[in-house]
């Protein structure tokens, strides 16, 4: 059985993404059934501002979501961090 996996939230080509204040995309985990974008369990995705993001950033550290990946926004475009490389 092939299973299905949806991303509540912002969807990457969303509005939200190409506002002036957008700096952060945060795709996360839910861990607490009390969240009203997305069930426990299930992922989502925000485009955030600089506001959004440090109130997400709370949220994981009350231990509501656990963050999976983070990027900057600069003007619509994705900036995924570079990971470390060794040499």
């Amino acid at each position: 059985m092939l299973r299905q996996f949806t991303t509540r939230g912002h969807d990457l080509l969303a509005v939200e993404r190409f506002w002036d204040d957008t700096r952060h995309m945060v795709e996360f985990e839910v861990l607490k059934d009390d969240n009203l974008i997305a069930l426990r369990g299930e992922t989502a995705r925000l485009f955030l501002s600089e506001q959004g993001y440090q109130r997400i950033l709370q949220s994981e550290t009350l231990g509501e979501i656990r963050i999976k990946a983070h990027a900057l926004v600069v003007e619509g475009h994705i900036i995924k961090p570079k990971g470390n490389k060794h040499r």
